[in-house]
This record gives structure tokens, sequence and C-alpha cells, in this order.
């Protein structure tokens, strides 16, 4: 049986990309040529400070259509919120998806983010 993912496997995956830069933050926040492509969740509750979510990461995907894609394809490891609403960003479980896939998922986001000299 797979096992799932974590923080440490996010930060490894990113930093194993050209360029990758990590951020400092509460959680973890990877940029290349200063444009996100993975960062953990950080959720707001209304009435209640936000809480930085290590174990969802937020990924870039690109445009609409892959979002709609990963959501209604596979909703047990992606999800979105109404503050996400016509970003090209899907949430990630991180305990639900494998190390394998989740290099895809880190890797296709560096790639659409990535200036054309690294990508």
């Amino acid at each position: 049986m797979p096992t799932g993912s974590d923080a440490d496997d996010v930060r490894r995956l990113a930093l194993a990309l050209a360029g990758t830069v990590e951020i400092a933050s509460d959680g973890f926040d990877f940029r290349v040529g200063n444009k996100g492509f993975v960062w953990s969740y950080p959720e707001r509750v209304p009435g209640k400070p936000r809480v930085i979510r290590t174990d969802i990461a937020v990924l870039y995907v690109g445009d609409e259509a892959e979002k709609q894609a990963l959501l209604l394809g596979e909703p047990d490891l992606f999800f979105t919120t109404a503050g996400y609403d016509g970003l090209p960003l899907v949430m990630v479980r991180l305990a639900a998806v494998s190390p394998g896939r989740l290099a895809e998922l880190i890797t296709d986001a560096w790639r659409m983010r990535a200036p054309e000299e690294l990508a």
C-alpha cells in the first residue's frame, strides 16, 4: 500500500528543482523566478487567526481547466476554497498523495512558473 507524503517530501522535491528558493514562513513556501509554485495552505476560519497547514500544499496548476480536472478527477486528493476561486491553484492533501505523484505535481508546477532558461 503506498504511503502518503508530508512537508519534508515537499521540501526535498521542491529544492531539487533548479532555481528554487525557499521563502521564510511558518510552513513551507517555494518560488522560482520570484513566482510561487508550492506552499503550505494558509487556512482561514472566520473569526479566527490564519493557521498555516503543513499537511496541505497549495499547488500552482496553470489554468482553470487543469484545476477542474484535478478537483473532479481526484476529490480525495484535491480541493479548493472560495478564496481561491478564479485562481489556478489547488490544495492537495499530502497524507493522501504518494511521493511519486507529489513529485510529478511539484515538477509540473515548477515548470509552469520557472523562467524559460531554467525550464
